[in-house]
């Protein structure tokens, strides 16, 4: 039986309030992005990844345009130590990229992480200690003095042993469980650590402030990112930095909030991967700013590639509704939401407008290297005739007459509720043509001669046929070519219908000159009939389209029951 009494309030809000970042609507631009797949992601997976995986997963994070990397816990494995070291010896750490290195505040620990950067010029040493309530009360069993003393140790060994290198590392620290942690006693401790550091301009310390446990709601953890904000020392010199995980689902969330709250930095990783239900996801929050027109400073544009990488690099699978990076985040098989996107596609083609509005579709899938046409419309028994008409006429230059599309719409439904599966474009092409085209039977024609009248009429000589009978001339008139065809046919078969619709364009997609027609007829009883043909030849073509309409009307249920 689940009680939810068992549970309280984990989070202790600022003693101010602090809502400045409430009032405003949006961010202006990309935060510091700090990859941490290769240690808060790598040891989140079932299998760690191996030396040389790692190595190409750390050149993936580079070409994809992160600056600082966290590459591992050196002190934590041999693996990690030796993985750094091959960077370092290997010469594979571009210039303009920083690496980052976690360690616990335990001097054998930051001792052992120093002996792994030697040769490193440029790192961020990321020293941390659990700071939570729980933790002290719980774990540590240790005083709020007794555990700011195990900060500012930490922080003093940093400077130390950074000196004794001769280097100009930069420090980060991160006051563990930060959300649990009571706001103003975490202010405490990270001002106590920057005393020890004295951050300048040229050499800004970084305070990281992890919601190691997502425990509220993110507008709390929002109005804590900005108490610490307005409050600590040395602000000008700080970079605040946080690293969101997803415990309550709201990581992206709380990560924009905390960036409105005053941040300058982010911790996450590709696609959310990290302890427990995960780290905050970088794919997702940099394409929020880029659909906001805002530059990420991050390349996704071959987002397929990099979901490829990372599935193989981790032995993790994407979800294909995760956001920008799923397989189906552009799919719409609704026919209301077909329609609205296909309309809204064409409306992008004729007008070229500056900004992206198409209706359902936040994002063009093409700036990240998906394809309209195999990604956005997909046809099942939930889709419509917009949705149906748009891949007919984007993989098969075929533009149906909007009564036709509607026709062609139940049939690919009926089809896919009956195979209980998605219709991909060759199989919607392949219906179209089984259901429309080329039916002759029991009416057919052999030949057609036309002559001008003097009267403007045109004159159809038609050879035809019922059946096994033989073929029989029958000559008539109409106000055109078709018009005279369908007249000498319902003459010679004692046929009733009457022409409704007739289109044809020719076939842009086709290598050789062909055109289509599409023909409608409707019968007395206001039952509507299509067919359709191709031929280099449209006049043929459009007899065609004609005798394929008539013979479905024939072989219709209707027909049968009229016999």
């Amino acid at each position: 039986m689940m009680n939810p009494k068992k549970y309280i309030k984990q989070y202790y809000l600022p003693p101010e309030v602090c809502l400045d970042w409430a009032d405003q609507d949006a961010l202006t631009g990309a935060p510091i992005w700090c990859s941490v797949d290769l240690r808060d992601g790598n040891q989140a997976l079932i299998i760690p990844m191996d030396l040389d995986t790692k190595i190409e997963y750390f050149q993936l994070l580079c070409r994809l345009g992160f600056k600082e990397i966290e590459v591992g816990f050196p002190a934590a494995s041999e693996t990690e130590f030796v993985f750094l070291r091959r960077l370092i010896e290997e010469n594979l750490i571009p210039e303009d990229v920083t690496v980052q290195v976690l360690t616990q505040a335990r001097e054998h620990i930051i001792r052992k992480t120093f002996d792994a950067l030697k040769g490193c010029h440029s790192a961020i040493v990321h020293v941390y200690n659990s700071t939570s309530f729980a933790q002290r009360q719980q774990v540590f069993r240790a005083s709020k003095d007794e555990v700011k003393q195990i900060a500012v140790d930490g922080a003093k060994l940093l400077k130390e042993l950074t000196e004794q290198a001769g280097e100009a590392y930069r420090f980060q620290y991160s006051p563990e469980s930060f959300t649990g942690t009571e706001p103003e006693y975490a202010l405490e401790v990270c001002n106590a650590v920057l005393d020890v550091w004295q951050p300048t301009s040229d050499r800004k310390a970084i305070i990281n402030l992890p919601g190691t446990v997502e425990v509220s709601m993110p507008h709390v953890y929002a109005q804590q990112v900005e108490y610490m904000h307005k409050h600590l020392k040395y602000r000008d010199n700080v970079v605040i930095s946080l690293h969101p995980h997803n415990d309550r689902g709201c990581g992206v969330a709380a990560a924009e909030m905390g960036l409105l709250a005053g941040a300058d930095r982010i911790e996450g990783t590709l696609f959310g991967n990290g302890e427990r239900t995960g780290n905050v996801d970088i794919v997702t929050l940099g394409m929020n700013l880029y659909t906001q027109g805002i530059d990420p400073e991050l390349d996704f544009s071959h987002m397929t590639e990099i979901t490829e990488k990372f599935e193989q690099f981790t032995n993790m699978q994407i979800d294909p509704r995760k956001p920008y990076g799923g397989s189906l985040v552009f799919a719409a098989f609704s026919g209301s939401h077909q329609d609205a996107i296909a309309k809204g596609m064409r409306w992008i083609e004729q007008q070229d407008p500056d900004h992206w509005t198409v209706p359902y579709l936040p994002l063009d899938p093409t700036d990240i290297g998906r394809q309209y046409e195999a990604d956005v419309i997909r046809i099942n028994s939930q889709s419509g005739q917009g949705g149906v008409g748009y891949v007919l006429e984007t993989n098969f230059g075929l533009i149906l007459p909007k009564k036709m599309r509607e026709a062609m719409g139940y049939a690919a439904k009926d089809r896919s509720d009956h195979l209980h599966k998605e219709l991909h474009p060759d199989e919607i092409y392949s219906l179209f043509k089984e259901t429309f085209e080329d039916k002759v039977s029991p009416i057919c024609v052999d030949g057609v001669h036309f002559a001008q009248l003097e009267d403007g009429r045109i004159e159809a000589e038609v050879n035809t046929a019922y059946g096994d009978g033989d073929f029989a001339k029958v000559v008539s008139v109409g106000n055109g070519r078709l018009n005279a065809v369908s007249n000498a046919l319902k003459e010679a078969h004692n046929l009733d219908f009457h022409l409704i619709t007739y289109q044809e364009h020719a076939l842009t997609h086709s290598t050789s000159s062909e055109a289509i027609a599409y023909v409608g007829i409707e019968d007395k009883d206001g039952r509507t009939y299509w067919g359709a043909a191709v031929d280099p030849d449209i006049i043929r073509a459009s007899i065609d389209a004609l005798i394929t309409a008539i013979n479905i009307q024939l072989n219709s249920p209707s027909a049968d029951e009229k016999k």
